[in-house]
């Protein structure tokens, strides 16, 4: 049998564990019944698993044999496990009941890596190398990636992983069953900034007797979204987005502080670095030109996520041999989201591949995307994501 065989031979119980998965979500670094479940299918198998120390990571590593002169490539595959802070609206008779949700595809992202671990392990003895499969909490804000990173996830096999690779379902955007990817910058940098401006509160009716710290965090607000297109290249964009504004509590008394957060979206390193400080200096200099304090804060929460050249171009080249070139696509552009598999990207050469999983009666174009309360996932595609990895590493470790 093929790997694409080995694949749609775990189909159903794919199936069955991602809707299980998806009737039960779980948010955060803290996910236990997640971590069971996974240990649950990953039983049997040919694996060295452990789990994570501070976090409910699930890491499983699957000894193939050395090469003709003893050596040993290592390869990751990553699997992102926790859901998002979201009410369900889909309908479907699996949906999560209460405030959670795997409105983002983590539940189809772990049965994939599940079904790449039977599929691998099933191929045991032909890889000469060892693979590495990366059970992660925490995508969703997070930072788990950083935590598994620390605790040690690329060296699991004994050495330091040699190539990666993390996918990616999408409820929109791209039809079911095709992946899509780029070299370089793929989902952008994303950071948080704080604004807190100090006034002094008064009456609404004598302004001048107060020091009204609303004008000036407005004016904030607007200069910092003239800021990004004045100070960053138009090829090299910054996007800023003010999510929250917060100050007073009636129309007639001046308040004593306003307070606003953005985030903040970037496509380079070196966007990245400047937007962290020069945000703050222009909400710094605005507030001393109104006689006001304030504090602003820029916080990196996820880097620039960038796929390695060489690796984007092994995975086209197994979709393509797997199932024809127009199963494969090359994005023009980054997608403006963020990710921390980029951690993984820093330390070691890898890509990001998104795989459509739209729905057959909707449209890509207008599908609830990922992060929607109406956000749905079509599973039928899990056997080719499970393909894709398996062959990958495959690939990889035969060099």
């Amino acid at each position: 049998m093929t790997i694409v065989d080995d694949a749609k031979a775990v189909q159903d119980d794919l199936v069955r564990l991602r809707r299980d998965l998806h009737h039960a979500p779980e948010v955060g670094l803290d996910l236990p019944r997640t971590q069971e479940r996974v240990l649950e299918a990953l039983q049997g198998l040919p694996l060295e698993v452990s789990t994570g120390r501070g976090l409910s990571s699930v890491t499983a590593v699957l000894r193939g044999h050395a090469g003709p002169d003893g050596e040993r490539l290592t390869v990751l595959l990553r699997g992102d496990m926790d859901a998002l802070p979201v009410t369900e609206r889909t309908g479907l008779d699996f949906a999560a009941a209460g405030d959670t949700m795997h409105a983002c595809g983590h539940d189809l992202h772990t049965a994939m890596l599940v079904g790449a671990a039977h599929v691998l392990a099933g191929q045991r003895d032909k890889l000469t190398g060892d693979v590495v499969f990366m059970f992660q909490p925490g995508e969703e804000g997070y930072d788990g990636a950083r935590h598994m990173v620390e605790e040690g996830v690329l060296d699991a096999a004994g050495q330091r992983v040699d190539a990666a690779l993390a996918l990616h379902v999408t409820s929109g955007m791209l039809p079911a069953g095709v992946f899509a990817t780029r070299p370089g910058p793929v989902m952008s940098a994303a950071d948080v900034l704080r604004v807190t401006v100090h006034g002094v509160g008064g009456h609404g009716s004598s302004p001048h007797r107060a020091k009204d710290p609303i004008p000036a965090a407005c004016e904030m607000v607007l200069a910092l979204q003239t800021f990004v297109t004045r100070r960053f290249d138009v090829f090299d964009p910054v996007v800023v987005t003010i999510g929250a504004f917060h100050s007073g509590t009636v129309h007639n008394v001046i308040p004593d502080s306003a307070y606003f957060e953005a985030t903040v979206r970037s496509f380079s390193q070196a966007a990245h670095e400047r937007v962290l400080v020069e945000s703050v200096k222009v909400c710094q200099g605005i507030a001393a030109a109104h006689g006001l304090e304030v504090e602003a804060v820029a916080d990196e929460l996820y880097p620039v996520t960038v796929n390695d050249a060489a690796q984007v171009d092994a995975v086209a080249a197994t979709i393509a041999d797997l199932y024809g070139a127009d199963r494969y696509l090359t994005l023009p552009n980054p997608i403006p989201g963020s990710e921390d598999f980029s951690r993984v990207l820093d330390a070691v050469p890898g890509a990001m591949v998104f795989l459509g999983a739209t729905l057959p009666e909707r449209d890509p174009a207008t599908a609830p995307f990922n992060h929607a309360p109406e956000a749905a996932f079509d599973d039928a595609v899990m056997p080719d994501g499970v393909t894709v990895l398996a062959e990958f590493a495959r690939r990889r470790l035969s060099g």
